[in-house]
């Protein structure tokens, strides 16, 4: 099975770093390479531009693909949205200068958009029943409005900081997008992509828990599990020539802190709290 991993730009490391998290780690490395094989001789990463990536899956190169769910619809092809990897957020969104005549959508009936995702922006205003032109640029998206090549502009946005540098405001949000797991339609039943997923999704469960291990004196055993609900209760165990008993639990990582004072205060000791690498649910 072949997995296309986009090659450089900020969703190069995370999606390395999500493989080898998985357990595919990659042999030799991914540094300027083509492709590389991991742990798993039945499984081979493809590095790609994350904007070719679903022409890669589509065409059957790759089994799937780790790439922007913007680029998957741009792209226009028929893919399996496997399971959202929780990186990469952006949106799309229109912008227009600040302080213009263009304060909503309806304002571009007639008017010019400039964009770099051109089938996006189509279908966006054809549901918005907006009569635009639609402009496809390749770069300084931003600048167009302000040299009079058009009206507006739908572009990327993580926090609004480029749109504000260069004087435009958000009119309408086009897509909210993250990173996506995708896969050609035939692909979806294969052995290799349902464990891979299962991986994923292993990792991502992983990400925002954290196990607990204390000891406490047994007879306080239902003050901790008022405490530690945990995933169908905490588990116990019994600690060898003493009254206590070891209580191990997974909690979410933000309640760790009031957690602790809690456990502290109904006589848990030896407290030790480690990170998660994969959590099979």
């Amino acid at each position: 099975m072949r997995i296309a991993v986009p090659n450089k730009g900020r969703l190069h490391d995370p999606s390395i770093d999500l493989l080898e998290r998985a357990g595919l780690h990659l042999q030799g490395g991914a540094d300027r390479k083509l492709y590389a094989d991991t742990v798993d001789p039945d499984v081979t990463a493809l590095f790609a531009r994350a904007a070719d990536i679903p022409e890669y899956v589509a065409d059957g190169a790759a089994a799937v693909g780790i790439t922007g769910l913007d680029q998957v619809r741009e792209s226009g092809h028929d893919l399996t949205d496997l399971l959202d990897l929780e990186f990469g957020r952006c949106r799309l969104v229109v912008a227009a200068p600040e302080d213009g005549r263009i304060e909503t959508v309806a304002d571009l009936d007639g008017g010019t958009v400039a964009t770099e995702f051109p089938r996006i922006t189509r279908d966006f205003f054809a549901e918005q029943g907006v009569d635009a032109e639609v402009v496809e640029v390749t770069g300084a998206t931003e600048l167009t409005p302000h040299v009079d090549m058009a009206d507006a502009i739908v572009d990327i946005t993580s926090t609004g900081t480029t749109l504000r540098v260069n004087r435009l405001t958000e009119i309408a949000e086009v897509l909210a997008s993250s990173v996506r797991l995708v896969a050609h339609p035939d692909a979806v039943d294969n052995e290799k992509v349902q464990q891979l997923v299962t991986a994923f999704e292993s990792v991502l469960a992983a990400e925002d828990r954290r196990y607990l291990m204390l000891n406490v004196p047994e007879d306080r055993l239902d003050d901790v599990r008022d405490v530690l609900p945990g995933m169908g209760g905490p588990t116990v165990m019994d600690v060898a020539g003493t009254d206590d008993v070891a209580v191990h639990a997974v909690v979410e990582e933000q309640a760790v802190f009031g957690v602790i004072n809690d456990l502290q205060a109904i006589g848990a000791s030896d407290i030790l709290v480690t990170e998660i690498e994969r959590l099979v649910e």
